[in-house]
Parts: C-alpha cells; structure tokens; sequence
C-alpha cells in the first residue's frame, strides 16, 4: 500500500517523469552549440566584458528556445527576424558603448590596448593606402 501526499513514492516518480518529458525544456541543438562557441570566444578576448557577453549569449539562447517552443516555427522565425534586425541595431550601439568606455572612463582588458590598437589601424590604413596606389598606378 502506497503512501499519500508528501510521502507519496510513485506520485513523486511520476512528476519526475512528466517533468523531464517536458518539450518546453531547452533542447541541445545547433543553436546551443554556435552559443557555446560564441561564449567561449569572447570570454577568450577579455574575461570580464567576455564573460558579460557569454552570459547574454546564453540568455539570447534559453530565450529563444523557449519563443520557438511556445509560439511555434511558422510565428518564431518572424519574432527572431524583428528581433535581428532590433538586436543589430543593439549591437551597433553596444560598439559604441564599448568606445565611451575606453575614450572617456579609460577601461582597457590590459594595459597598453587601446595604443596598441590604434597602432594596428594606422599600419592597416597605410597598407589600403597602398594597395589603392598601387592599383591606381
């Protein structure tokens, strides 16, 4: 004879059970894995901003698993259409976010970065300012 309420073995199996076969749990696709590469990239470029954005990726991800999940293919990719053409402009403004945040309260992932960036884009502008002379002569 079975228990009941707390105590209740089979009640508890069977909630396990149910709960587990739940398709609204995240599935482990594609997706997750392009997340996963992308978080571990960035936290590879700079462990504090890196690991801010592995964590927004991984939010974005669970986000949109359960938007497909509840609305459905033939409405989800719509919303994640919308929400590209948002999120891109998100990240236009997120470049320029990380720029005051070296220009104006001088954050660098290590000493020296900024100078050695702005030493790289020169050499890469003089080397398109020859490559266009060289074309042109």
């Amino acid at each position: 004879m079975g228990k009941s309420g707390l105590f209740d073995l089979e009640k508890h199996f069977a909630f396990y059970g149910a709960y587990h076969s739940n398709p609204s749990c995240a599935v482990l696709n594609f997706g997750f894995l392009f997340t996963i590469i992308h978080a571990v990239f960035y936290m590879c470029l700079d462990k504090k901003a890196g690991s801010l954005a592995a964590l927004l990726c991984i939010a974005c991800w669970v986000g949109a698993s359960q938007l497909a999940h509840t609305l459905g293919f033939s409405l989800a990719w719509k919303v994640v259409l919308a929400a590209q053409l948002f999120c891109g402009t998100g990240q236009f403004l997120g470049h320029g976010i990380f720029e005051v945040l070296q220009i104006v309260f001088e954050y660098e992932p290590y000493p020296g970065f900024r100078t050695s960036v702005q030493a790289k884009i020169a050499a890469e502008i003089k080397e398109w300012q020859e490559k266009k002379q060289k074309k042109i002569s």
